[in-house]
Formats: structure tokens, C-alpha cells, sequence
């Protein structure tokens, strides 16, 4: 099953105590239907919970019975919903304020009575025309509008309820849609699917989990890589003052040093200095190699 539905499932669980968002669910549902005129009004999906829900809010508030004893029908992978007779079409448009005459689909606010109905009219615009992907892969949820003016009235919704929603075409089909992961989150809260927000967050977290090792093991390779070049670097200037005899002529710590760093090209300058008797910081060890290779380049000359 994908992440959408599961979210459709977990929403489709969630039924409004207030009548008023009970029928604002199924306007939602209704507008971002299959279709919503005088000519046709369906649903079709893939979930059965979605079906069901849209059947038996169409009977609650519009008093038409469910098609097919409240079981869609199993049509070419779509469970559909339909409006069968045009008087009942007819009732269900004026339910909601819309007349058969509309050349496009707008919002009617009217149908938003208080302040939980903004929220069941998007859950069901979800359950109709939503998506939204696996966090495991991408950061992504949608809705799919079947008229322009539609979208832009969804999307100003969106924006009322602080979501920076933004509007794209795919298809000729207009689609609104969130990208941040917390508007994302925020909105599946608002709409009824707590478990898929908290399931985002946990995926979000386990991801920025790993990014953060990944830093941490790039920054210690990337410091490993440092030391292994710098030690080159000494281990040769040390190699050049052994060559010329000069090694045995060094005061005796810089030559304590000197044999420890041919005998150690692997470690840092903290364990270089831990290795000494008396152990020295890493400044102090940092120093005298420098001194060791000013004394090559010296002795070269």
C-alpha cells in the first residue's frame, strides 16, 4: 500500500462531530470529484474507504441513497460513485449553493460555516484529488483541481491557513501543492492524518540523522586526508636532514621528534606529542616540526 493511501485511509477514519464540517467534507469531495454539474456527478477511486465515505456523506446530507447498497462498484481499477438521476443532481448542486448553469467550478464559502470547516473541506479535497509522496524520497503533497479558478480559490484557502501552497499544470490539469516538509506535516495534522504527520517526522529525523554522520564521517576523512599530506611533508624534510647526516647534530628534543614522525607517518601531532617523554601539546609538536623543516630547507641551501 503507498503512503498515500494510508494517509486516505487514516482520513477517511476521521468523520466531523459538526454536521456543518460533515458537509463541508463532502463539498471538498464533491468539487475535486470526477465531476460536480447538472450533467454528472461522481466520484471515482482507487480506495474503497474514500468511496464509502463519499456514498454515505451523500446520503447523510443530501438524502440520496448510496449507489449499490452502499458498496461502489469495482469498475477498470476505480471504485466509482454516481449521482444517478438529474433531480437529485439537481438537489446536491443547490445543496451547496451552485446553480446548473456555472461555466466553471468556484469555491463557495458560504459552505465554510465555521472554523473546523476549512479543514474537513480540504480533507476532502484530499480524498478526492490528493496525493502526497513517501517521505523516504521526497517532501511532496497535492491536490488535483479540475478547474483553474478552482485552483487559485484552493489555493488561497491554503493561504489563509498559513500553508505557502503554489500552483503548477500537469497534464492541462491545474495542481496546488505544498514542498516544505513542515507545511506538509502541519497540513496532514489539519486534516486528520496525526499518524502520517508523526510518521514524517520520524523519517524526516532519521534522515537528518544520517546527513548528519555522513558530515561527521566526510569531515574526519577529509582531516585524516590533512594529516597523512602534512606528515608527508615532514617525514620527507626529515628524510632530507637524515640524508645529509645533519639528524645527529639537532638539539635532542627536535630529534626525539624527528624519529618519531619516520617511525610514525599514520598519527596526528596530538598523539605524536603523547608519544614524547614529557608528552607535548599539540601546538608544541606542531612548532618544533616546523622548526625541523626551516632546518631542511636551511640545510639544503
Amino acid at each position: 500500500m503507498s503512503f498515500s493511501s494510508e494517509v486516505k485511509n487514516e482520513m477517511a477514519a476521521h468523520s466531523p462531530d459538526k454536521p456543518c464540517c460533515r458537509a463541508a467534507q463532502l463539498y471538498g469531495m464533491l468539487e475535486m470529484g470526477h465531476a460536480f454539474s447538472l450533467s454528472s456527478i461522481s466520484l471515482q477511486t482507487e480506495n474503497p474507504a474514500v468511496a464509502r465515505v463519499y456514498a454515505s456523506l451523500l446520503e447523510e446530507i443530501c438524502g440520496i441513497p448510496a449507489p449499490t447498497e452502499a458498496a461502489p462498484v469495482r469498475e477498470g481499477g476505480f471504485y466509482t460513485v454516481t449521482v444517478e438521476r438529474e433531480t437529485e443532481r439537481l438537489r446536491v448542486l443547490e445543496r451547496f449553493g451552485h446553480s446548473p448553469g456555472e461555466l466553471t467550478l468556484r469555491l463557495n464559502r458560504a459552505n465554510l460555516e465555521c472554523e473546523g470547516c476549512a479543514a474537513a473541506y480540504l480533507r476532502g479535497a484530499f480524498l478526492a484529488g490528493g496525493a502526497v509522496t513517501n517521505p523516504q524520497t521526497d517532501y511532496h503533497l497535492e491536490f488535483s483541481v479540475p478547474h483553474r479558478p478552482l485552483s487559485r480559490d484552493l489555493s488561497a484557502l491554503l493561504r489563509e491557513l498559513d500553508f505557502r501552497a503554489g500552483l503548477a499544470e500537469r497534464k492541462g490539469c491545474p495542481v496546488v501543492y505544498l514542498k516544505e516538509s513542515e507545511q506538509i506535516e502541519d497540513c496532514l495534522t489539519l486534516m486528520g492524518a496525526s499518524l502520517a504527520s508523526m510518521e514524517l517526522m520520524n523519517v524526516k529525523i532519521v534522515k537528518n540523522v544520517r546527513n548528519l554522520a555522513n558530515r561527521l564521517t566526510n569531515c574526519e576523512n577529509a582531516n585524516i586526508d590533512k594529516t597523512v599530506a602534512a606528515a608527508a611533508v615532514q617525514t620527507e624534510a626529515i628524510r632530507r636532514l637524515q640524508k645529509r647526516g645533519a639528524l645527529d647534530d639537532l638539539p635532542q628534543e627536535l630529534r626525539e621528534l624527528a624519529v618519531l614522525r619516520l617511525d610514525n607517518p599514520e598519527l596526528s601531532l596530538r598523539e605524536l606529542g603523547e608519544l614524547l617523554d614529557p608528552p607535548l601539546t599539540r601546538s608544541g609538536v606542531n612548532h618544533r616540526l616546523r622548526r625541523l623543516m626551516e632546518l631542511a630547507e636551511e640545510n639544503g641551501r
